[in-house]
């Protein structure tokens, strides 16, 4: 339990925030365009493979980083937007896949 507080507090050191659903933390690796991009702080036993969450308001995907940035899911997002956000996950895909390792290290 005490290393789950302080991956939540590294979190909160290193992105800056976190957002609450269900009772699980998430940690906000970055912000941009109205979006917020992040993960759960329990991604499953074993651990699922590298990926993002993308959240505006009430929609939601998630995309896959290797070995390509591939969606996983979409949940409201249109098309032209999810085409966006994939852009975006694309662009920062390195500084995503880091602050997942840091994370999850």
């Amino acid at each position: 339990m005490a290393m789950v507080a302080d991956r939540q507090l590294h979190a909160r050191k290193t992105y800056g925030s976190t957002i609450e659903k269900w009772n699980l933390k998430l940690p906000v690796v970055l912000r941009l365009d109205g979006f917020k991009f992040m993960f759960y702080s329990n991604e499953g036993t074993p651990r699922e493979p590298i990926h993002i969450h993308a959240r505006r308001a009430r929609d939601e995907a998630k995309f896959w980083l290797l070995p390509n940035v591939a969606l996983a899911y979409n949940d409201g997002f249109n098309a032209k937007t999810l085409n966006q956000v994939q852009r975006l996950v694309e662009k920062h895909r390195e500084q995503l896949e880091g602050a997942w390792n840091d994370y999850f290290a």
